[in-house]
């Protein structure tokens, strides 16, 4: 293309018949310096607006079970190979899971999302869970799980309950995969989504970018959500905790910087047009003052943290949504007053004594 803004017109042409860019572009937004941030973010979020408007889903993680997992990803704090100091707990009761579903929905969420430690769930977890989703469906919320492998079986059973959609990252590349996990394959990972998949459950399956990768590997994976074609992408930022055998967020040996994150999320919405694309856990840590301009990419959000980390308080990320021109998504009427009011902006002025003199 001899006008340089035509390939940004280009991109979101394709975008918009469902078509993603080829690799070569891919690899451009990654890493040619030529790249005019904003003209790519306009390109991405017209790709984003044309499927989901100006709506951002918001999603509650709760983490159910914490720690003494058998796993050895390098990047976990709950995993046998880690020295993190987190205090490792039991599943909590279904009681304990509706009354935070519940703070959940009242700050705003539409989706819930529970995260249990641990290779996969056994019997008796998932006859738990069928409970949990049953009566979190019940109070209007959208559900999502996840909790490792997972068989068809056991998936059917969840989708039978009621559960919209299963969590199964694939994290990262298939070259890169044995250097972050060696207790089970990416194959493996790849038979869970099948399986949800085969269940008719949802597919929410994405990223951890700065895992020591490099940008190759992140246009391998974006590739791949897009050949499962999952419905959900959550893009994750390293948080590297002490403890963890994976503690530099780097890619491609180079620190991760809020340009480049947000360079990362306009190339998996160009690649996955159609996928509900999240920032996800690190947002806060490595997009910075670019939050705001990554919703132009992204249609969704973690609030109220992570797993393992703090994050945002549902105050600051539903006011950061309103300020950037967006609404939070509800399946029916509007979001309560009392939900608005608590992330009204609370500025006091006081005048400097110099000021006040003159």
């Amino acid at each position: 293309m001899t006008n340089p803004a035509d390939r940004y017109a280009h991109w979101a042409q394709a975008g918009g018949g469902d078509v993603p860019i080829d690799r070569i572009d891919a690899e451009a937004i990654l890493r040619d310096p030529d790249i005019d941030i904003m003209a790519l973010a306009a390109a991405a979020g017209q790709v984003r607006r044309q499927y989901f408007g100006n709506t951002v889903s918001i999603h509650v993680l709760d983490n159910v079970r914490n720690g003494a997992c058998p796993e050895d990803c390098g990047y976990c704090g709950q995993s046998k190979v880690s020295d993190a100091p987190i205090k490792a707990y039991r599943t909590k009761p279904v009681a304990d899971i509706l009354r935070e579903a519940e703070q959940a929905k009242a700050g705003g969420a539409f989706r819930f999302c529970m995260a249990l430690s641990g290779r996969g769930p056994s019997d008796a977890d998932i006859d738990e869970l069928c409970e949990a989703v049953q009566q979190i469906k019940a109070m209007g919320l959208r559900t999502c799980l996840s909790f490792g492998l997972l068989n068809e079986t056991k998936a059917k059973r969840l989708a039978e309950a009621g559960l919209d959609r299963l969590n199964h990252n694939l994290n990262t590349s298939r070259r890169h995969y044995p250097k972050i996990c060696t207790t089970h394959t990416y194959d493996d990972r790849l038979a869970t989504i099948s399986a949800a998949r085969s269940a008719g459950l949802g597919v929410c399956s994405g990223v951890i970018v700065g895992m020591d990768e490099t940008q190759a590997d992140l246009l391998d994976v974006a590739y791949q959500l897009r050949d499962i074609r999952a419905e959900s992408i959550p893009v994750n930022f390293l948080l590297p905790i002490e403890g963890n055998p994976v503690t530099d967020a780097v890619c491609d040996g180079m620190p991760l910087t809020p340009a480049f994150c947000l360079r990362a999320l306009c190339m998996f919405r160009l690649v996955n047009p159609t996928a509900e694309l999240r920032m996800a856990a690190g947002r806060e840590v490595h997009l910075r003052s670019l939050q705001p301009l990554a919703l132009w990419p992204t249609n969704s959000l973690f609030m109220e943290g992570y797993l393992l980390t703090e994050g945002d308080t549902a105050a600051t990320t539903l006011q950061m949504i309103r300020d950037a021109g967006f609404v939070p998504r509800v399946d029916e009427g509007e979001l309560p007053d009392a939900v608005w009011q608590a992330s009204a902006p609370s500025i006091e002025l006081t005048i400097k004594a110099d000021a006040a003199k003159s």
